[in-house]
């Protein structure tokens, strides 16, 4: 209903057409020219749009637009610059005029439906008449908004009428099955979007917010942004929208509230100028500073915004915008516009006064009259820069893409045909036919520039990163910093060209915008609950655990031979334990060790200093002898287990310590059978014993052999082997002689505990035969502390961890070893050095009743 009054309010008297034509009118072209072909433009040349009051008692008040665009002005003025370039070529379309329609959108989606109608209509409009059944235009060049776009496609796609859009970036207009007419010559947000994601992850802004317009241009690119800012791990803090049709004062004071209060520094844009216009009003008013502005490709790139009164905002900003170029000739063609190229056209006349503060119709003493014959050479505005030819690029770029339509649809110098010669002119083509032909479109310009579509109708996504800088004037420039081409591999896409980028701030330093800061290494982050992934708190990495970059979300586990440093920031070597003669408790084991076996060496060179004496000889010279040897290997077998384990010590320590206490049980066990024959001998005279030195050595040769079995049958079965234990300290490695097999260790350690036991229990059964010099006393003594010594290694081996199990186990061969000794041949030293009168025959033979 709405809709329908307004158009209703467009019909009426020739005056009110008149003032509609003054301020700038969608109905009506702004810009005409006729020709064979036409086409069709629509630009925002004018930027504010009246409200109008609805009351539905009276006719509506007409839409009215005012506030020229320069920019959007110079859009206009380079499509008819390309067109009449391609007139004026004898090689595409020879002898075909290209005709033009150029209406005004006015910014918003109303004036876009009425402009869309009125080039499908293709006259004016007025009471009586009939729309016509043939759209007027061919194709349309248009809007600079993707609101405006969409609205006019809702119309045009209709009847397939092909719309070119040099600025409308919405992902959505991808979308083949809802627009098969649409074209662009702009990359689709659906890339900028994800470039400008790329971008603040790069510089380590995981903490932004966002405004938008709140249309389908800002709407979809942010929701793009948005889901692409995820996936690289940088969250929004808030995200505003601003609408222009909306109340602004209200609204945008809210946002700039918004921004002013949050944590963020990082401001990411995704504005249309309008709506950047308007916030930068309000960020001038509330003293909106310190902030990186991110913006998107309409307006990073906009003259009118670098000027003095907006650099202390927007200084140092960044974005991504489509590689800029030059076209030839156009400078010069801007210049030439001037009112007096059609007199009676409003727009032109509006521009002038515009530009140089004049009126044609001045009333006031004060005001300028404009004559006319001023010169836009000596004016620097938005209409006449075109030193960042980047969007007029885009509208030169859509013309030729039609006229190479219409060129290969026409057949222009085709069958042999010289390419001055005429088309095959047809009055009824359809518009399918130019839409078909446009998607196969693929020229290069005379800037070397290569244009054609995709199946989607979009071009290659490229852009230009810029940076605004301050020149030694102290002006602002857009400089190129980096680059992203989509259609390079991922992590090729993205691209900065040095580091020189002169921040906003006066330091020069990348300015820093994170919700928590980084962890340092050795930490991990901790999600906060109830806030974003980017708000984090910082935890100590675990014991075995490390992170050795800052902002690490989890914590690496060290390989099973390393462990973390104190920091957690790396993992190394875990330190290695084992018994070594390099430490306090190996020195002192292998001193004990050597003082063991030195003692037993000196007791030997005693007794056989004594040799010859009774008691050495009551004592069983050859046995004992034997014995002695036997206890030295016992005190020296127990350096074996001190050191770095290898193959061969590990075979070396179990094995010598199995045999040496094998014959050294052998020949106590000879003994204590020695003494025991001794005193069963009926007859006192009879001294000698009833076993012979031949057996006694028989009996020991066959006991320690049988060991000396054992153990060839474990070193060829199941050896025991160097073994890193990691299970049982989780932060160092016990290096140990692993059993190989269990059972042969407890076989020869159960064989040397039966020969302690017979020792013991016949030693045991002698010990109250009354004699002066009972050995079996003794023996009786070293078997208790022997079979007492070994009782207790067993549990203390089975639960000391790591290198005390092996300094249990010399403790154990020490100590019994020491008891054997001193037991056995304490008191016979004794004898032999302080007592030798008690060293006789007599002494020896005599008897107690």
């Amino acid at each position: 209903m709405f809709l329908f009054l307004l158009f209703v309010g467009t019909f009426g008297a020739e005056e009110d057409i008149t003032h509609c034509k003054m301020l700038g009118s969608p109905e009506f072209p702004l810009l005409s020219r006729k020709g064979d072909i036409t086409i069709g433009g629509a630009f925002s040349i004018h930027s504010q749009i009246s409200k109008p009051s609805l009351f539905f008692t009276e006719t509506p008040e007409r839409l009215t637009c005012s506030r020229i665009n320069f920019r959007e002005f110079r859009f206009a003025q380079t499509m008819i610059f390309a067109i009449e370039e391609i007139n004026n070529s004898s090689s595409l379309l020879p002898n075909i005029t290209i005709g033009y329609k150029v209406f005004d959108t006015c910014g918003s989606t109303l004036p876009s439906t009425r402009a869309a109608m009125s080039l499908m209509n293709g006259q004016d409009r007025s009471m009586g008449k009939n729309c016509s059944s043939q759209s007027s235009v061919h194709a349309v060049i248009g809007a600079s908004e993707s609101s405006s776009t969409i609205v006019m496609l809702q119309i045009l796609g209709i009847f397939q009428v092909p719309v070119i859009s040099h600025f409308a970036t919405c992902a959505c207009l991808s979308n083949r099955k809802e627009y098969p007419s649409f074209f662009r010559t702009i990359p689709s947000d659906h890339y900028q979007s994800r470039a400008l994601a790329k971008l603040v992850k790069h510089f380590g802004w995981t903490w932004v917010g966002a405004v938008r317009s709140d249309n389908d241009y800002g709407n979809n690119g942010m929701a793009t942004f948005i889901k692409a800012a995820s996936q690289e791990g940088v969250c929004i803090e808030y995200s505003e929208a601003i609408s222009r049709t909306a109340d602004r004062s209200e609204q945008v004071a809210r946002v700039v509230k918004v921004i002013q209060s949050s944590s963020s520094k990082v401001l990411i844009a995704f504005l249309a100028q309008g709506e950047m216009d308007i916030l930068l009003e309000e960020a001038l008013k509330q003293n909106l500073t310190e902030l990186q502005w991110v913006g998107s490709e309409s307006w990073i790139t906009a003259g009118h915004l670098a000027n003095k009164r907006y650099s202390g905002i927007l200084m140092g900003s960044l974005g991504f915008t489509i590689r800029k170029t030059k076209i030839k000739g156009l400078q010069e063609f801007l210049w030439k516009v001037n009112p007096s190229q059609n007199p009676q056209n409003n727009l032109l006349r509006q521009f002038w006064e515009v530009t140089f503060g004049c009126s044609f119709q001045s009333s006031q003493p004060q005001q300028t009259q404009c004559s006319g014959y001023e010169r836009l050479q000596d004016i620097n505005n938005p209409f006449t820069d075109v030193s960042e030819l980047r969007i007029s690029n885009n509208v030169y770029k859509a013309v030729y893409a039609v006229a190479h339509a219409m060129h290969n649809m026409l057949k222009c110098g085709k069958s042999g045909e010289a390419m001055n010669q005429s088309c095959l002119w047809k009055d009824d083509f359809e518009s399918k036919q130019v839409v078909k032909y446009l998607q196969d479109v693929n020229f290069t310009l005379q800037s070397e520039e290569k244009q054609y579509f995709d199946e989607n109708g979009d071009p290659a996504a490229t852009y230009e990163l810029v940076n605004w800088q301050r020149n030694q004037a102290g002006g602002t420039v857009f400089v190129a910093v980096g680059s992203y081409d989509a259609s390079l591999p991922n992590g090729k896409q993205f691209t900065i060209n040095g580091i020189n980028i002169t921040w906003a701030k006066e330091s020069h330093k990348r300015p820093k915008s994170v919700c928590s800061e980084s962890c340092l290494p050795g930490f991990r982050q901790a999600v906060i609950k109830g806030k974003p992934i980017c708000c984090f708190s910082c935890i100590a990495c675990a014991a075995g655990e490390i992170s050795n970059s800052s902002s690490s979300a989890e914590c690496s586990l060290c390989p099973t031979e390393y462990w973390s440093n104190e920091d957690h920031s790396q993992c190394v070597p875990k330190i290695i334990e084992f018994l070594s003669y390099g430490e306090t408790m190996g020195v002192l084991l292998a001193a004990v060790s050597f003082f063991g076996a030195s003692l037993t060496l000196v007791v030997s060179c005693v007794f056989f200093h004594f040799r010859h004496t009774p008691l050495v000889k009551a004592s069983n010279s050859e046995l004992s002898f034997l014995l002695l040897f036997s206890l030295t290997l016992c005190f020296l077998c127990s350096l074996t287990f001190i050191g770095q384990p290898t193959g061969w010590s590990c075979m070396l320590r179990h094995t010598a310590f199995g045999i040496t206490f094998a014959l050294c049980m052998s020949c106590v066990l000879a003994k204590t059978i020695a003494v025991v024959n001794a005193f069963k001998a009926k007859r006192p005279s009879s001294t000698v014993p009833q076993c012979s030195a031949a057996l006694q050595r028989t009996s020991v040769l066959s006991c320690t052999s049988l060991q000396v079995l054992v153990c060839v049958l474990w070193l060829t079965l199941a050896p025991p082997y160097p073994h890193k234990n990691t299970a049982h300290a989780v932060d160092r490695i016990i290096l140990e002689c692993d059993l190989g097999s269990p059972i042969g260790f407890w076989v020869v350690l159960g064989y040397i505990g039966l020969l302690a036991g017979l020792c013991f229990v016949l030693a045991f059964l002698a010990r109250k035969l009354p004699d002066n010099f009972n050995e079996a006393k003794f023996i009786t003594f070293s078997m208790l502390i022997f079979c007492a010594v070994w009782v207790t290694f067993i549990p203390a081996y089975v639960s000391s961890p790591g290198k005390f199990t092996v300094a249990v186990e010399i403790f154990a061969i020490l100590a019994s070893s020491f008891g054997l000794l001193f037991c056995i041949f304490a008191q016979k030293c004794y004898i032999l050095l302080l007592k030798p009168g008690r060293n006789t025959k007599k002494q020896m033979l005599g008897r107690n009743h």
